[in-house]
């Protein structure tokens, strides 16, 4: 199954309404991660498989008002980065230039005899 994301507005007046909403989040079924926005009295729900209107009746029933704002699939490209390949760089070879050593034969070639 595909994971989604519930978004719901939550009475939260105090810290015992807050721990109430996490708790009855939590042992929902599907439910992976719960985060709660007290400014903007909005639960976060990730999961898989959850269902949100069960999920809105506990919540109601607990703590008054509860209503869903938002469900929507997950993206899997926010979790799940490719990792990039390295740069390939060309392998080249440099072949120093060839040295020639020159030799100079001092012995000279002459057809002196020295015996005449």
């Amino acid at each position: 199954m595909v994971q989604q994301k519930i978004v719901m507005r939550v009475q939260m007046n105090c810290e015992k309404h807050r721990t109430n909403a996490l708790k009855i989040a939590a042992v929902a079924k599907g439910v992976s991660k719960v985060s709660i926005e007290a400014e903007k009295e909005q639960m976060e729900v990730i999961g898989d498989g959850v269902d949100s209107t069960r999920l809105t009746m506990s919540l109601r029933k607990k703590l008054g008002f509860a209503a869903i704002l938002s469900v929507e699939p997950v993206k899997a490209n926010a979790e799940e980065k490719k990792p990039t390949d390295p740069p390939k760089i060309s392998s080249y070879i440099h072949y120093p230039r060839p040295h020639y050593h020159v030799v100079h034969d001092d012995y000279d070639h002459q057809n002196n005899c020295a015996i005449m």
